[in-house]
């Protein structure tokens, strides 16, 4: 029942639901990682708020470039019969990996205004950080406002579907 009424249904539904977790997560993770980097600021701060929108496209882009390998990663681990909460959180685990190596260059780049070397030669020092306060936000905030706007629209729309159909 979980799998129905907490996640999306169809393209429309996952169009919310990425947009849904993208604007929570990018204006959450992007400020933290530009402070823990620059310093703990308003100026700094400021500084990765201007970026966002920017941010935002790239993460979008590149979760349905990886929307396809998270899954085949997510069905390697959980088997039939998982429950909800299983498969959710190694669904996310494995999103946020693929992402975070992916962001933690790009993201630099997009931040930075310039392509260096700079993130590939610092990742191992970098990525950790940055994978650890996205699979924070992801598991704790973004993704479960997610499944709740998802289940009060399904709620919503199967009720009208309920009404229409008892017309």
């Amino acid at each position: 029942m979980d799998f129905h009424m907490k996640l999306p249904r169809g393209k429309r539904e996952f169009a919310l639901f990425i947009a849904v977790i993208s604007v929570i997560s990018v204006n959450i993770i992007a400020p933290l990682i530009t402070c823990f980097e620059m310093g703990f600021s308003l100026a700094v701060w400021g500084q990765a708020l201007r970026i966002i929108p920017f941010v935002w496209l790239a993460v979008v882009a590149l979760v349905l470039l990886t929307y396809k390998p998270a899954e085949w990663l997510t069905h390697r681990v959980v088997s039939d019969g998982d429950s909800f909460r299983a498969v959710v959180t190694v669904n996310i685990l494995c999103t946020v990996l693929l992402l975070s190596v992916l962001l933690t260059v790009v993201g630099t780049w997009i931040g930075g205004r310039h392509i260096s070397l700079e993130p590939i030669t610092g990742f191992f020092y970098k990525w950790p950080r940055n994978f650890a306060i996205s699979l924070g936000v992801e598991l704790l905030i973004a993704q479960p406002v997610a499944r709740l706007v998802m289940l009060l629209f399904h709620r919503r729309t199967d009720a009208k579907a309920e009404r229409a159909g008892g017309r």
